[in-house]
């Protein structure tokens, strides 16, 4: 029962594995439109999921009926297999409830880390941080190096060290209150932990550790294109990469594990960016990334829920 079915989730499942992340890293695209890059790499990590243990979840219950849902229904209310249950099938079933405790057991596992990171340095800098001038909602800490970084979460906090301010003047220290307000809006460090629990569950997976740099660097261009919608300055761009350099400067010995940093993931290539911007993603171009990316996920869907192929 299935197998045309368990093949293709198979086959779905190394395709997205390997050549969709290594092709979606390579292109040039992304960075015309972060956004859109960052929900196809979402699509990429979950239906990549649903696609392997998927395939070893239908040709593992494959005895049982002739669709999944009809498979587990049965098992679940402890009817007989209808076909002879061999050895195959029990070390794909067995594969299928490893892999899936692994990869939600290390997403649960980096959440409760990352989370009690941030508030451990959340409570500590809280001690000796004080209201900043530079802007209402951020806070000023004692600090030679210019950083300035967010930490996310439910009391979310945002730093600005003393260098930071004595070094820029108003309109980039706007600039990178403007790019870590956009993180903490975005909520982007939920962008990245999902890829930071498939580096962790697959570190012999080179896709893995691709996708995790890809998604870190697209973020950060995210929050500077929401921080240049949001500047009021005579050369936004020129601002905010002149920022950025100034940050990249201290983000090596002052950024806090698990905080966000205006100056921490991709400096060049942003700079260049930023003052070379490349041309808008066309709206055609973006409804095909978009629908291409619902398709990731309402394929290997289909797959499971269909009746046998």
């Amino acid at each position: 029962m299935l197998p045309a079915t368990a093949a293709a989730l198979a086959v779905l499942a190394a395709l997205l594995a390997w050549p969709v992340p290594a092709l979606l890293g390579r292109a040039r695209w992304p960075r015309r439109d972060p956004l859109v890059a960052l929900v196809c790499w979402q699509a990429i990590g979950l239906a990549g999921g649903l696609s392997i243990i998927g395939a070893l979840l239908v040709h593992g219950l494959a005895p049982w009926g002739h669709s999944l849902p009809e498979a587990g229904w049965a098992v679940l209310t402890g009817h007989p297999a209808r076909d002879p249950v061999r050895g195959d099938h029990w070390v794909t079933l067995t594969l299928a409830a490893v892999l899936a405790a692994e990869l939600l057991g290390v997403l649960a596992l980096s959440w409760v880390r990352t989370a009690r990171t941030r508030r451990r340095h959340r409570e500590l800098l809280e001690l000796v941080v004080q209201p900043s001038a530079a802007a209402p909602d951020a806070r000023l800490l004692e600090h030679p190096a210019p950083v300035a970084f967010c930490i996310p979460g439910a009391r979310p906090l945002l730093v600005l060290s003393s260098g930071m301010v004595a070094e820029l003047d108003d309109g980039q220290l706007a600039a990178v209150v403007a790019h870590e307000r956009a993180h903490l809006a975005e909520h982007h460090h939920l962008y990245l932990l999902p890829f930071v629990a498939w580096e962790a569950a697959l570190p012999v997976l080179p896709a893995a550790g691709r996708a995790h740099a890809a998604v870190r660097e697209l973020v950060e261009m995210r929050a500077d294109d929401r921080a240049l919608a949001s500047l009021a300055v005579p050369d936004p761009r020129r601002t905010l990469a002149q920022a950025i350099v100034v940050a990249a400067g201290g983000a090596s010995g002052g950024v806090p594990d698990g905080a966000l940093a205006v100056g921490g993931s991709a400096v060049g290539v942003r700079v260049l960016r930023l003052l070379d911007p490349p041309a808008p993603l066309p709206a055609p171009a973006r409804a095909a990334a978009l629908l291409t990316a619902g398709l990731l996920l309402l394929v290997p869907t289909v797959l499971l829920l269909a009746p046998a192929l």
